[in-house]
Formats: C-alpha cells, structure tokens, sequence
C-alpha cells in the first residue's frame, strides 16, 4: 500500500494510492496517518478496503509528510562507503547516530527555506524508514517486523553549521524545511527488499546523485536493531538510513544551494520530491 497525507499544512487528511495512481481519501477509516494506525492489525484492515468506493481527494491538491505527529527524527551518516569517501571521512565502526528536529518535516514538493546565514546548504537523497510498533532491544533477525515501511527523504543540511559550528551535527540538519518526507508511505510488503533500489537526485536539471541502497554499510535490519539497543523506538518514529555520493560537500569544488535552485529526486518504488529552495 501507498499511504499518504494531503491539503494544507498542519490541516492533512490521510489518503491512500489506488491501482490507478489516483488519491483516494481515508477520512471515516482512520483519524491520520500517524504510529497508531501503523501497526499490522490496522495495515490489514486497509487492505481489505475495496479503493474504488473510496471519495478521490481533490485534484492538485498538496501533498504533506507522509506521516504525522511523528515522534522522533533519527538519521544515520556516512552509511554509504563512497559517500564517505567523498567527505574524507572515515568509515565508522557502528552507525553514526544523529536526530533532525521534527519541526524540520515538511512535505515532499513543499518549498525548502535557506536559513538566515547560511553558505553552505547541500542535498541529500536518503531511504527513510517508518517504525510500526513499539521497539526494545530486538535483533537484527526480528527487526523487519517492526518497520512499517518505507518513504523517500532529503536529508537538507547546512554543511558550516553541520561542520564548523562545534562538534554536534544537529545544528546544520534541524532547520525548519530540511526533513521533507514522502510522498507516499510505501509498505514493507511492497517494497521488498530495502536493499535494493535506486536513487537519484537533481539540482536544476543536473545529476548529481545517482546510487543505490545496495552499497548501504548498515542496513535497515540492524540499524532499527541497534537503535534499540539504547532507545525504544515507537510507532511513527522516522529513520533516515543515509546517502550515496554525489552531495554538494563532495564536488570539486563543492557545490552549494542558493535561492531560485530547483531540486528532483526519487526512490525506485518510492516515488518522486521536487522542491525549490526560497
């Protein structure tokens, strides 16, 4: 299934992806798309919707996060061998750990906003994965069970708050706009393998990022396993698993956002994100 939010920001309306490609409302069958309707007992229950008797949402209408009221904002860096590379950073022994605000989240075709300051904005093309249930200390064999799915992220950073502004990351990955997510929320079940999909992002029509989750270090299975390890992860909890080559940091030169800069990109399986940074 394809889930998904739609209308104005802060007024969303859960929708679903029908066989057609078309939006059909779920208003009536659950209150939002948000953790507590992710779980397998309500997934099943949507499945079991014949689509067509749904109302179709109206057209042109926004699309926001594809999940809402979430709780936590987890992502992982340097999780590609080659990004890292790019970087010159070294590749860490255990996932490298940060959080973006959730005040970041904003939806996948939403303008993204340069912040007072800032020189150095970047992209980044991620898979992000979405917790179903309530995770404590699971293993990496039990770990898919707990990912309700999966959605395209862009992980937006601002590199001299990200990297000069003191040790921490959060500083450069938390302003508002930088965690666009969606536009659909794709089922476990019909994404398959994770670890397999192509991805892409372009910057006013030029390819810059062209990889695949397949050269991931950690992947979705351990990470939610190790998240768990030394925090419970609850349902709606979004984790952005990192990206391939191709930022802007790892140009020569680098390669920055400025205002008026159109970005594309998109996960195979997962659908598309444009935005334009103002």
């Amino acid at each position: 299934m394809k889930l998904l939010r739609f209308g104005e920001s802060g007024y969303e309306k859960p929708g679903i992806v029908d066989d057609n490609g078309d939006i059909r409302s779920l208003e009536g069958f659950v209150e939002d798309v948000t953790g507590g309707m992710l779980g397998a007992v309500s997934l099943e229950k949507l499945k079991a919707l014949d689509l067509t008797t749904l109302p179709l949402a109206p057209k042109g209408a926004r699309i926001g996060p594809c999940v809402g009221k979430v709780g936590k904002f987890i992502c992982i860096g340097l999780n590609y061998s080659d990004h890292a590379a790019e970087s010159g950073m070294t590749l860490p022994d255990e996932p490298e750990v940060f959080t973006k605000a959730t005040s970041a989240i904003c939806g996948p075709d939403d303008d993204i906003i340069k912040p007072k300051n800032s020189t150095k904005m970047d992209w980044e093309v991620e898979l992000a994965l979405v917790i179903g249930k309530e995770a404590k200390y699971v293993s990496e064999a039990e770990a898919e069970e707990y990912i309700a799915g999966y959605c395209v992220c862009n992980d937006v950073s601002e590199r001299a708050f990200q990297l000069e502004r003191g040790s921490q990351w959060d500083k450069g990955k938390g302003c508002d706009t930088f965690g666009p997510i969606g536009p659909w929320l794709v089922t476990s079940d019909e994404v398959g393998d994770p670890t397999n999909l192509d991805m892409w992002l372009e910057v006013n029509g030029k390819r810059y990022q062209n990889g695949s989750s397949r050269t991931m270090v950690f992947k979705p299975a351990f990470i939610v396993s190790y998240l768990s390890q030394f925090m419970s992860l609850q349902p709606g909890d979004v984790i952005s698993t990192g990206t391939p080559p191709g930022v802007g940091l790892g140009q020569k030169p680098p390669v920055y956002l400025n205002v008026g800069d159109k970005i594309s990109l998109g996960i195979e399986k997962l659908s598309t994100q444009n935005q334009t940074v103002v």
